[in-house]
């Protein structure tokens, strides 16, 4: 007798023999409804700073700084994530952490695939019947060549399929605006490599630019600051936590205080200085006002009809950067448009990547490289 087992097909059971129990029982297509169940729709926003996955039905499930330590020697990956991003400033002269995106693009392609992998794992499992489909955020103003690479390292990863899509349209989708209507909204996505401003209309971005200032260089302006101010040398987790609990880029209603630990440059002994929030707003100036005149530059080239459907609706702001404490004041201020920040601004992205799969097969998506 054939080993077998009894399935139940809608309203009668049927005995079934292993390997051939779905072509004798179901249809090609309800087959392929069944594996579309069993595997995961994934989406990720790939930043510099950081990476978040977003599977269907779960939300977001994983939110990792997107840094790998290396040993330099054996050039052998030691660790990925929280664990590395720990080691930055603080590891033996062999082992080295890495960011293996730089501005919101990949600049070192073999990490980036295997930092993918280990991160879709971590967040799927093991155990999966199927590979997922999966959709990849990238800045609108990435390359064809940046975009492939992309692409590559995401079926590279153990992707069944991959669709490409713009931040400010994820993020226009994980801040709640339904992007499908014939009305202008405004994004404006700042991330730790990028800002991508976009004005948003029947689904896809009518207007855009993208400008490689965001995050990390508001940690650089601060580093470059108590360097030039305060002759105090400091890291890159320092500037960041400068940036968190006192950053400035407008005038806060009363003055905070931080104390700064660092490296004296004159004496070469460790330091420790008070920064206040005034001290910060100077600072930031400059990356900040940059990201001002990103914002004026797409307004200027936004048709009339969208630019009155902005004024009424407000811009609204994704992205971690957009936490700088007063930055959609200052926006507010210069265009005198009201700027908001969404209600979860450090997920946006990231929501609105898992979110465009869910509909992207229906649009034509069937292993070739779709953009939107």
């Amino acid at each position: 007798q054939k080993r077998g087992f009894r399935q139940r097909r809608r309203d009668r059971w049927v005995h079934c023999v292993p390997g051939q129990a779905a072509r004798d029982a179901y249809s090609k297509e309800e087959i392929n409804y069944m594996f579309s169940m069993m595997s995961n729709d994934i989406g990720i926003d790939l930043g510099t700073a950081s990476i978040l996955v977003y599977i269907k039905g779960k939300g977001v499930v994983l939110k990792e700084p997107s840094v790998v330590a290396i040993d330099r020697d054996s050039n052998k990956i030691i660790t990925f994530g929280e664990e590395a991003r720990l080691m930055i400033g603080r590891t033996p002269g062999n082992i080295v952490a890495v960011r293996p995106l730089r501005q919101g693009v990949i600049s070192d392609y073999t990490i980036t695939e295997k930092m993918l992998k280990y991160f879709i794992r971590k967040a799927v499992g093991k155990k999966t019947l199927r590979k997922p489909r999966i959709s990849v955020c990238i800045p609108s103003g990435a390359t064809e060549v940046e975009k492939k690479a992309v692409e590559d390292a995401t079926y590279q990863a153990g992707a069944r399929e991959v669709a490409i899509i713009e931040e400010p349209v994820a993020a226009a989708i994980g801040a709640g605006i339904d992007i499908g209507k014939a009305c202008g909204n405004m994004i404006v996505d700042i991330g730790g490599g990028t800002a991508d401003i976009a004005v948003i209309s029947l689904g896809g971005p009518v207007v855009s630019t993208s400008i490689k200032v965001a995050g990390d260089d508001f940690d650089e302006a601060l580093v470059r600051y108590m360097r030039k101010k305060h002759n105090l040398l400091i890291g890159e987790r320092t500037a960041e936590e400068i940036k968190i609990n006192v950053g400035a880029a407008y005038r806060r209603p009363e003055v905070l205080t931080m104390e700064v630990r660092g490296r004296n440059l004159v004496t070469g002994l460790p330091k420790t200085i008070v920064v206040t929030s005034d001290e910060t707003l100077e600072a930031l100036r400059e990356p900040a006002m940059q990201i001002v005149d990103a914002v004026h530059n797409v307004l200027e080239r936004t048709p009339p009809e969208l630019a009155a459907d902005i004024f009424d609706r407000g811009i609204v702001m994704t992205g971690g950067g957009s936490l700088l404490s007063g930055l959609d004041a200052l926006i507010e201020e210069k265009t005198g448009i009201s700027t908001m920040i969404a209600e979860d601004p450090l997920t946006a992205v990231a929501i609105g990547t898992g979110k465009f799969i869910e509909f992207a097969h229906g649009m034509g998506l069937d292993g070739e490289r779709d953009e939107y």
